[in-house]
């Protein structure tokens, strides 16, 4: 039996005019948002734009024929100053990131889209994002929401992972959907290594009442936080169906936009 093939969502793979009829489709555009940074002696830097970008891949396959779905090519930079002093690490600063993401929506705009969900990857883009909304959406007309991917799946990410409830950093989560869609850029041999703090309640540390900057370098040595040498390839393939299936009901249901 010939497999169904699947819809070709990806801005990179579909023509200019095939895109103007999406527009005119009213066709809802993702754009993956997400990071260049370290991750620990055994993962590549390019982890959260990987995830990122497969995780709105597969959502929006999941969703095509339901709801009208393009994703953009992946922001591979972000907000990662907290990263630097372990190197490997690209950052910008608010200023440049927030004229980035406004350029990028004044395109969509230009070509007729209508609405975005930003989609993002990396928990230090978080406060920035939210910031930017009110102005994303007055200076460009499109109505722009945002979503963190392993936030919106939390609830289903819990019960598959072994030490924690959610994405830490570099650790089991990370490493398992890593060793699932990208094994070439996982470290087996230095997976002893890739351990650090574990904290029961990660926004306790990470986002106190009373907040001042704090490096990385000053929490974890080894640059992870948690247990990478709890995940296996299984355990990604789960997160993974998890997360794009987290993030296709929210396309479909279009509640950011309805």
């Amino acid at each position: 039996m010939t497999a169904t093939p699947k819809p070709l969502v990806e801005w990179a793979k579909l023509t200019a005019p095939e895109l103007n009829a999406m527009a005119a489709a009213g066709a809802t555009v993702l754009l993956p948002v997400a990071s260049t940074e370290q991750h620990g002696p055994h993962l590549g830097t390019g982890v959260d734009t990987t995830l990122c970008g497969t995780v709105c891949r597969i959502a929006a396959e999941k969703a095509a024929d339901r709801r009208p779905t393009v994703v953009a090519p992946t922001l591979w930079v972000g907000m990662a100053e907290h990263h630097m002093a372990h190197g490997g690490t690209f950052t910008l600063d608010i200023p440049t990131y927030r004229a980035v993401l406004l350029c990028l929506i004044r395109s969509l705009a230009r070509h007729g889209f209508k609405r975005v969900l930003i989609v993002n990857g990396h928990g230090g883009n978080m406060t920035a994002l939210n910031a930017f909304l009110p102005d994303l959406e007055r200076e460009t007309g499109l109505v722009v929401a945002a979503t963190t991917y392993f936030e919106l799946a939390q609830p289903a990410f819990a019960p598959l992972l072994e030490d924690q409830t959610s994405v830490l950093h570099a650790c089991e989560a990370e490493t398992a959907m890593m060793m699932a869609v990208a094994p070439e850029a996982v470290r087996e041999t230095k997976l002893a290594e890739a351990v650090g703090p574990h904290f029961g309640d990660p926004r306790a540390v990470l986002a106190p009442p009373a907040q001042r900057f704090r490096s990385f370098a000053t929490l974890t040595p080894s640059g992870v936080l948690g247990d990478a040498r709890k995940a296996s390839r299984d355990k990604g393939e789960k997160l993974l169906a998890a997360a794009t299936d987290a993030l296709a009901d929210l396309i479909v249901r279009g509640e950011p936009w309805e």
